[in-house]
């Protein structure tokens, strides 16, 4: 027994002031008991006080990320640690060590690949022994592609027969949000540390996998238009393409070490969706053309000038653009006969902050709640992902929260 199922770490900031009025909104009454966290005690006292009667009576925990006992102290009190404290190569590694070792679940919206090969390196085996479960990418990175490509390969494989293994799932997303200055902190810190390169490999997060040259040929990150046949439509890469295939894939090498495979020559790709013809053929051209600019500027030192012109870390976009934006992932996957069977995942609101911290926070309760019904049975743990850490009980939820999820459509 803990003192609470959920602690919500870095509740003061701006996703992480979401998360608490997310929790104070939908938390199930009497069921479920949580509190807040962070370094700044005035602030998160603001943050409970905006909230009025949703949250009076929820208890405020204070601890530096880098304070190792304060942590400590925080993390065995609590079933589930959910952060929102990035980057998270900064703030993070503390909170996980201490995780794994007092046996706590843990939830993040990292995108942040180097960052969670290091954790897989330091803490799966330790974490898979003890049925702890640690599960970064539970934002709108990487939830939709992981979560939607897993629905579409179970599909596939519970039709049976002949011809129905998957060979490959491609994701196109559409969207419209703004940026918040957390996530612009953590690309930055990406290319401050050197470890940009490092995030090139396709196979990043996954040790270990039995790889073919074909498979390694076809998972190359996209760099230029494409005319998608089975879309129809123009298409161009994907600005989290390198963090999302990385996820995919690493769910498909632990299925395949628990028996459950996707198929052996599974692939797994990622694009924006544009319109038909010769205007969306020019709008794949300069989106791609953008895409390539801002990654070389990016990886020089020239990246200091941008710093100033995005949002700063506290900062995000306005109540009226989170409201109004919206995202929509459409999943096509063929079978070995050439068959394709496809899957939709939408919902209303800026992905980057309104569904990041419906996808986030319902994890966090998936851990709480659903804990009989989690993939795997309660031995299961390790540096998961969250299809393989939540798989259907967590597609299960967000279908409850009003989320348009449609498979072998």
């Amino acid at each position: 027994m803990r003192d609470f199922d959920v602690v919500l770490y870095g509740a003061s900031g701006f996703t992480g002031r979401q998360t608490v009025e997310y929790f104070a909104r939908n938390a199930p009454p009497g069921a479920l008991r949580w509190a807040i966290a962070g370094r700044n005690r005035a602030k998160l006292e603001a943050v409970r006080a905006s909230l009025g009667s949703l949250a009076e009576s929820i208890e405020i925990l204070v601890a530096e990320a880098h304070d190792q006992p304060a942590i400590d102290a925080i993390v065995a009190r609590t079933r589930v640690l959910l952060t929102t404290a990035g980057p998270y190569a900064l703030y993070g590694s503390q909170i996980v060590e201490a995780c794994v070792r007092h046996r706590t679940h843990y939830v993040d919206i990292t995108g942040e690949t180097t960052w969670v090969r290091d954790l897989i390196d330091r803490y799966h085996d330790e974490a898979a022994a003890t049925g702890t479960r640690i599960v970064p990418f539970c934002g709108f990175d990487s939830v939709p592609s992981d979560l939607g490509s897993f629905l579409l390969v179970r599909h596939l494989q519970e039709q049976g027969g002949m011809g129905h293994e998957c060979t490959g799932v491609r994701a196109f997303h559409q969207m419209r949000g703004g940026l918040n200055g957390g996530t612009m902190a953590t690309a930055f810190h990406l290319y401050e540390s050197g470890q940009a390169s490092r995030a090139g490999d396709p196979f990043l997060l996954s040790p270990g996998a039995r790889i073919s040259a074909d498979q390694l040929a076809r998972s190359a990150d996209p760099r230029g238009p494409r005319f998608d046949p089975d879309l129809g439509q123009w298409t161009a890469p994907f600005v989290m393409g390198p963090i999302n295939t990385r996820v995919v894939r690493r769910s498909e090498a632990l299925f395949g070490d628990w028996g459950a495979g996707y198929g052996e020559t599974f692939t797994y790709q990622e694009y924006t969706r544009l319109s038909r013809g010769p205007a969306g053929a020019v709008e794949a051209a300069v989106l791609s053309g953008a895409s390539a600019l801002f990654g070389a500027v990016m990886a020089t030192p020239l990246r200091r000038l941008l710093q100033p012109l995005v949002p700063q870390p506290g900062e995000g976009p306005s109540e009226e653009t989170m409201n109004h934006g919206w995202f929509r992932c459409d999943l096509i996957g063929r079978l070995e006969d050439g068959r394709v069977v496809r899957g939709v995942i939408r919902d209303q609101g800026d992905p980057g902050n309104r569904a990041t911290v419906k996808f986030l926070c319902e994890s966090a309760l998936c851990l709480a709640l659903e804990d009989p019904h989690l993939p795997g049975g309660a031995g299961r743990g390790g540096i998961l992902t969250p299809a393989t850490a939540l798989g259907d009980p967590l597609a299960d939820r967000l279908r409850r929260t009003g989320m348009t999820i449609q498979i072998g459509i």
